[in-house]
């Protein structure tokens, strides 16, 4: 256990953890999460990206599938939250994706969050013969879908989804917590309509508190505003990246993702970053 043991202050400190390299032996990323864990960390997350046009690196993360992946971490863990940041809804099938997230989420004993965006890549929904023009909308009635299957009881009729019986089971014990990616307007009515949530996509503390700001003036419901952000290593980014931090604890953020860069030196830069804002 490290002896970094005291509470964090300000924004509740999350990790996106290293899931960039087909060479990172998968007990790295573990060892990582565990880590975290130790570190008083409120949340890891890993990203998503079934069959990218270009090899996985800084831009196409996801080597190991995420849903899986968490599952394996829930059983080295006991109290870090498990997440998707964020899982690419419309190019899995919804029912199955509400079967592995309500089984993840029975695994872990609750600490599931299903994070979603509707992704960016032509490339890769062409190759996965997804109709990337109708990605909102299918995603939007995949997570209605989904909260039916979780909560709700009788057939479902949608455009793209429908079943006029079945038998849903494992039934989460307690509502799963969904977090809605993405700094669009889009993105912003989505998390109004249907997050617990919202995640930016490292804003600067001024545009980060504009879209806190509009998604509050869209929905009367309590939805948290999280940001993603990177430190990937250098002296003088460290200092910039630990000020952008506090800036944005400032600006309203109720969650800070961090970013530490490919698996080489994560957890150092990690340890590092925590002690900075101790």
């Amino acid at each position: 256990m490290s002896e970094l043991t005291e509470p964090l202050t300000g924004a509740r400190l999350q990790v996106v953890l290293p899931d960039e390299s087909p060479d990172m032996p998968v007990s790295h990323l573990v060892d990582v999460g565990v880590r975290a864990e130790e570190l008083g960390v409120d949340t890891v997350w890993l990203p998503d990206h079934v069959l990218p046009p270009k090899p996985h690196g800084t831009t196409f993360g996801g080597v190991y599938e995420p849903l899986v992946t968490l599952s394996y971490l829930a059983a080295r863990t006991r109290r870090v939250r498990l997440g998707t940041s964020v899982l690419v809804l419309p190019l899995r099938d919804p029912f199955v994706t509400a079967k592995q997230a309500a089984t993840l989420d029975r695994l872990s004993g609750g600490r599931f969050t299903l994070g979603v965006g509707v992704g960016w890549s032509r490339e890769e929904f062409a190759a996965l013969g997804s109709d990337f023009r109708t990605r909102g909308a299918r995603t939007d009635e995949a997570l209605a879908l989904m909260r039916h299957l979780f909560e709700g009881e009788g057939p479902f009729r949608g455009r793209f989804h429908s079943y006029e019986q079945g038998y849903f089971e494992p039934r989460p014990a307690r509502r799963i917590p969904v977090t809605v990616g993405g700094g669009s307007d889009a993105a912003l009515r989505r998390a109004a309509e249907w997050a617990d949530e919202w995640q930016g996509l490292d804003p600067d503390p001024e545009a980060f508190r504009a879209s806190r700001d509009r998604l509050r003036g869209l929905t009367d419901r309590p939805v948290r505003a999280g940001v993603r952000m990177a430190w990937t290593g250098g002296e003088e980014a460290f200092g910039a990246a630990v000020e952008n931090f506090r800036a944005l604890t400032a600006s309203g953020a109720d969650a800070v993702a961090v970013w530490f860069g490919e698996a080489e030196g994560f957890a150092e830069r990690m340890l590092r970053f925590v002690a900075a804002l101790r």
